[in-house]
């Protein structure tokens, strides 16, 4: 009954049938008042139907029941098991799953559902078992085990279904019961029917998932034709690549055994099947000759009468033409014929497949087709379309013109805020890109402004503008549409319109004095901000304001990003004291910091008042602070990093010790956070034996011991290195905890007199180049990367060797260097065979760093790299590659 119910509301909702829907307007509490039918002596089965169907229907809306409400609706529904109504008894385990809160609730029906699993119905068993192991704990579980045993190898499939269903949701609260279930589950996975073997073969994978080995025995025993239902096929296509990929990784031939099994897949009956095999092909590393069949096999179904399996194969088609458009090329004739197919989810994917595997020639005519395609999809496929035309067009850079007016064309039509983003995003990229497209493109943005009704989007177009638009052939055509943002617009863009006109100003003499005057103007405008920075820009530009030394400094003001991360500046700003010293920016840290300082406390406590408190954003902060206070560290002048915690000791053990390096630059300070875990134990005189024989550049000049360490509390131990000045000095560290061991009764709380001096092995670290870089980020990477002097610029390739993947080798880079990724470049797409990646960062010495990294695969898994390092002292670039080179 339920079931029809949702199948009646969602042809309403599809426009099948005029009637509403049967639960429009139905309120919770009217419902529950009419849940009192559930105590009624003479049961009306239709009446208590039609009551849980409502209460079901609330609960699937994202209603909530009360504490209250849901133990008075579950002891109320209980009552109904005195029914022998079939269909009312289906419902009731419904709603026993959806509302038991607690385990007192469970018992009471506990049972009724036991005395309904061994029940002669069949369908009572089955539900009383998905019931039952929804809502039983481990203690219950143990109880009714031996039933659950008996009925996976049920003969009725849909009883042994419903013990394999609810053995998988068991596993992952009970995994050490549902393993001892090992020999029924393997005899049910040979059961012949469909289901049965499917839910087997799933629980038998997740009681093995953890053993690779057994994991692997597992999918080479049924690879040799036991398994017959398609779903359980499906599942072993599945479970094979995941053993091939894993195998794959560590075997340095890169064999992967059964990849025949999935080629004979491609001949299976079903075609659930060879989607899966197809499928899981094109995800794997294959070689043009090992990838054909599959890609044969999803062309065939192109053509199919079947939308589902049309859409499968466009969709899978599309996937591998991100990476490998040359394979699919061969589809086009039938992917062109799918542009007019009549399910639009397909159509969209066919064109963006095209686009990606188009040649120059079918450009134009494919931007006509998609033209009068894009009114008739959602603005979600809109969006696919116009990211596919953004990479055509990045790919046939000569196209740009026919690309441009699409998408100007596509700005003025009906759209969403996320679809008009998409197209002011992608044509930004290519007038980035594509040098010929900037003033076409700047006038299409212009263009769009005059109707623009998303104030961010304004604000984005004008933010670029300000600065591309200076840099063309002739800038005063962009002033009009500047200006009318202005007079026209709200306040946030009218302030954003100002700034631009400030950039106009500095870049363009001859449009000084016509900038001038529309700034003046502004100085009469109702908003404070838009007045503050019309006020600002003319001082600046006229000279009244000393921002630098010269017209450079001007310009950096103008163009500059800010390079301090703005929750450092905050978290500076809310820890200012006012003084008689004005607030310092330089002294905000302008690292990007990912976790704050979090000293490792003993399992299970709290950490004590003496603990360092957890360091700020800010670099004024706890670090600074204590380090400047201790009179050994005082002279090393500013802080230039301090690390992440560097873990030394392992978990539960007696002593957890963790370091942090303070890099300054002449010296380097190891803070090491040791905490007592043992209660029995009084710690003093607590020193680190440092051994730097094996970092040749430092040399110890103070330590700074811990006189005393009780059970579950932190202190700190420092020892400080002297190094060459703003020198990256590289070199690995050997650690020994010496203390004095003192017996403490824990009743007393007091210690012995005698101590027994001990010593602890604490693991090794390093000090690495990335420790000498701040993550400092740059909001125009583009704009900073041209400001910056090219003759600084070093450019060289290298050779990764065998990697996991393209997106390892980007990461291992990163890391290496420890700089801040730009504009998301660090993420690369899946199956990517190239990829480009912008840092940024800060080099000890304060010196502005800007790197681009161009990623390729010139072989199995061979990855080749090319580094461009810009910065302020070409030293410096040099530097970096020989960290590179070195790393």
């Amino acid at each position: 009954m339920l079931s029809t119910c949702f199948i009646f509301m969602n042809c309403v909702h599809m426009g099948f049938a005029v009637e509403y829907s049967p639960f429009f307007g139905i309120e919770k509490g009217a419902v529950l008042q009419e849940a009192r039918a559930f105590h009624d002596p003479q049961l009306d089965v239709r009446r208590c139907s039609q009551v849980i169907t409502k209460l079901l229907y609330l609960l699937n809306q994202g209603e909530t029941f009360t504490k209250v409400e849901a133990t008075e609706v579950f002891f109320a529904v209980t009552k109904l098991f005195q029914s022998s109504d079939a269909g009312l008894r289906r419902l009731v385990y419904l709603m026993i799953k959806e509302v038991s809160t607690s385990s007192d609730e469970v018992i009471i029906v506990t049972s009724s559902l036991m005395k309904d699993m061994n029940s002669k119905t069949d369908m009572y068993r089955a539900n009383a078992i998905r019931v039952l192991c929804r809502i039983i704990d481990g203690t219950l579980l143990t109880q009714i085990e031996r039933y659950l045993k008996q009925a996976i190898v049920d003969k009725n499939p849909v009883v042994a279904s419903a013990a394999l269903v609810s053995g998988i949701h068991l596993a992952q609260a009970n995994p050490e019961i549902v393993k001892r279930w090992s020999n029924e589950v393997q005899e049910a996975v040979q059961s012949r029917a469909p289901l049965v073997q499917f839910h087997g073969l799933a629980l038998l994978h997740q009681i093995r998932q953890n053993d690779r080995l057994a994991v692997s025995k597992l999918v080479s025993s049924l690879t040799r034709g036991s398994v017959r239902s398609p779903l359980a096929q499906c599942l072993l296509i599945r479970y094979t690549s995941q053993v091939m990929r894993e195998s794959s990784m560590n075997t340095q031939t890169g064999d992967r055994p059964f990849f025949d099994f999935l080629e004979s897949s491609l001949r299976h009956k079903s075609e659930m099947v060879i989607l899966e095999a197809a499928r899981k092909i094109t995800e794997m590393d294959v070689t043009s000759r090992e990838l054909a069949p599959a890609i044969t096999v999803l062309q065939l179904f192109l053509s199919s009468s079947k939308p589902v399996l049309r859409f499968a194969a466009v969709r899978t088609l599309n996937k591998v033409a991100m990476t490998r458009p040359l394979a699919v090329t061969n589809c086009n004739v039938d992917l062109e014929s799918l542009m007019s197919d009549t399910n639009r989810s397909i159509a969209t994917l066919a064109i963006t497949t095209l686009l990606k595997t188009g040649n120059e020639s079918s450009v134009d005519r494919l931007m006509k087709q998609i033209t009068n395609f894009m009114s008739d999809i959602a603005d979600e496929f809109k969006i696919v379309v116009v990211e596919a035309i953004r990479s055509l067009c990045l790919k046939f850079p000569l196209k740009y013109r026919s690309m441009l007016n699409f998408l100007s064309n596509s700005l003025r039509e009906e759209g969403g805020f996320e679809y008009k983003k998409a197209i002011v995003d992608s044509i930004i990229t290519l007038i980035s890109e594509i040098p010929d497209a900037k003033e076409i493109g700047l006038l299409h943005l212009c263009e769009f402004i005059e109707d623009c009704e998303f104030t961010y989007l304004s604000s984005q177009i004008l933010h670029f503008l300000g600065n591309e638009g200076p840099r063309t052939s002739d800038p005063s055509r962009y002033i009009r549409y500047i200006h009318n943002r202005v007079i026209l617009e709200n306040a946030t863009v009218r302030a954003s319109a100002v700034s631009t006109l400030a950039k106009f100003g500095a870049l363009v003499d001859t449009l000084k004095p016509r900038i001038f005057v529309l700034l003046r103007r502004c100085l009469f405008d109702t908003e404070d901000e838009v007045r503050d920075r019309a006020t600002l820009y003319l001082q600046t530009l006229g000279g009244e304001v000393a921002i630098g030394n010269n017209e450079k400094d001007v310009k950096d003001f103008l163009f500059g990003s800010l390079d301090v991360p703005l929750a450092n500046l905050e978290a500076s700003l809310r820890t200012y004291e006012p003084s008689e010293e004005p607030f310092d920016i330089s002294l905000v840290s302008r690292e990007v910091r990912s976790l704050p300082l979090q000293e490792k406390k003993a399992p299970g406590k709290k950490a004590p008042a003496t603990a360092a408190a957890p360091a700020p954003v800010s670099a004024v902060d706890a670090y600074q602070k204590m380090l400047s206070s201790i009179p050994e560290f005082a002279g090393f002048g500013r802080l230039f990093k301090s690390s992440e915690p560097v873990e030394l000791t392992e978990a539960e053990t007696e002593y957890a010790v963790n370091v942090v390096k303070h890099i300054y630059d002449s010296y380097v300070v190891l803070q090491y956070n040791c905490t007592n875990t043992i209660e029995e134990q009084l710690l003093e005189d607590v020193t680190v034996c440092v051994d730097a024989s094996d970092a040749e550049e430092f040399s110890e000049i103070c330590s700074k011991p811990l006189a005393s360490l009780p059970y579950s509390s932190t202190g700190q131990i420092f020892v400080a290195f002297e190094k060459p000045e703003r020198v990256p000095a590289v070199g690995k560290f050997l650690n020994l905890l010496k203390f004095t061991v003192k017996e403490v009764d824990t009743s007393t709380g007091e210690a012995d007199e005698d101590g027994v001096e001990d010593e602890y092995q604490l693991e090794e670290f390093e000090v690495v180049a990335a420790d000498y870089m701040l993550r400092v980020p740059v909001s125009n990477f583009r704009n900073a990367w041209e400001n910056m002097d090219p003759e600084s610029e070093r450019v060289d390739e290298y050779g990764l060797g065998v990697r996991e993947s393209l997106a390892e080798a980007v990461s291992a880079v990163i890391n290496i260097l420890g700089m801040q990724p730009c504009e998301g470049t660090e993420v690369v797409p899946k199956n990517a065979r190239s990829h480009s990646c912008l840092l940024s960062g800060v080099f000890i010495g304060d010196v502005k760093v800007l790197v681009r990294l161009s990623f390729g695969l010139s072989g199995p898994n061979e990855v080749a790299m090319k580094l461009a390092v810009r910065s302020d002292d070409p030293e410096i670039s040099d530097k970096i590659h020989e960290i590179v080179a070195s790393g």
